[in-house]
This record gives structure tokens, sequence and C-alpha cells, in this order.
């Protein structure tokens, strides 16, 4: 399966988003909402209909960034918070960046991916943050599907990726997600090494 821009934006033309709560999800909300800094870069990678970019934008971060390989998702982003900066809507493949954020928010965007892009993901990630930049979001730890996304998996699995780069100070259960993901997430806060 090619999980390119084609793909994503067909799924978004014909609404076939289930990943897609429709709201910020509370997990992120929360941590959000202890945020005092509205000067933050902010990245959220593979942002989609971005209801985190949303979210933060509208209690006055300034500095919010959304990327996507999906021009459809950055429309309607864009359609329903006209005074989100346009400049802030970036329409490239992640891997392909080259700015560097003070934190990048993950919300289905690590389990997007071809599992096979997950050390490169982890690399990244760390290349893109800036010293002592945090790394803070969910990832699915169920097995979900092995043959389109959303692919799933598990805190052991996923450690190793990560450990080489960052200091894991949180990647455990969540306690506060959405009835939907009950038991299915891991709250994850990874600070640059």
């Amino acid at each position: 399966m090619l999980l390119d821009e084609k793909f994503w934006n067909s799924r978004y033309q014909d609404q076939n988003t289930g990943w897609d709560l429709g709201i910020i999800s509370t997990p992120l909300k929360e941590y959000f909402d202890q945020l005092n800094n509205k000067n933050l870069k902010i990245l959220i990678p593979g942002g989609g209909n971005s209801y985190e970019a949303e979210y933060l934008h509208n209690k006055g971060f300034t500095n919010v960034y959304v990327v996507d390989l999906s021009k459809t998702a950055l429309e309607n982003l864009q359609k329903r918070i006209p005074s989100f900066p346009k400049e802030h809507l970036i329409h490239a493949n992640f891997f392909e960046l080259e700015e560097t954020f003070d934190l990048i928010i993950e919300q289905t965007f690590f389990c997007a991916l071809n599992p096979e892009l997950r050390p490169q993901y982890a690399i990244k990630m760390n290349e893109l943050l800036q010293a002592k930049g945090k790394l803070v979001g969910l990832l699915f730890c169920v097995p979900l599907f092995i043959d389109h996304p959303p692919f799933g998996g598990n805190k052991e699995e996923y450690t190793p990726y990560f450990k080489p780069y960052f200091n894991l100070e949180i990647i455990e259960p969540c306690y506060n997600s959405v009835s939907e993901r009950a038991n299915q997430e891991l709250f994850i806060k990874f600070i640059k090494k």
C-alpha cells in the first residue's frame, strides 16, 4: 500500500477518517492547558484536520505549525479556522522538513506511517527539536492492523526507537483517553537528549 499524498487526499475527500475524533483528545487538551508560554514553536506533524492546532490557536498560541501530505486536510483546517496563519500550514512530507521546534505533538501520525519508517521517525523527531525540546502525545498500545493504517504496537516495541535520542520521561497507559480509545493509548513525553 502506497501511503502517499493521493492516498491521504482521497481519505479526506471521501471522509474515510475513522481516526478523526472531530474534537481535541482529552489527554492533549489537559496537557495544553498546563502550558504557559504562548510563544512556544509547536509542530503537529500529519496533523490532518488538527483540532489540536485549532485549540492552541484559540488559546492564543501564535507559533503553531501543521504539516501534512494531504492538501485537502490543510484546506479543511483553513476553512474551519480562517484566522489560522496560512504560512503555518505546511503542505510537505514530514521527513523533508528542516525547521526546528520547541514542542512536537504526536496525535495519530506515528500509527499512520508504514511501520518500517518508525526508526526514521524517531531520528527525524530528534533533528526537528531544539535543545531540550519535547515530543509529547499519544501512541496506540494495541495491535491494530498490519496491512493498512492505523498500525499498532506497544511500549516494548516503541522504546528502542526513541531511547537513543530522548529521555523517556513518560511512556505510560493513558488514564484520560476518550471513551472509544480507553485502554488503547500510551501518553508520551520525551525530552531530546
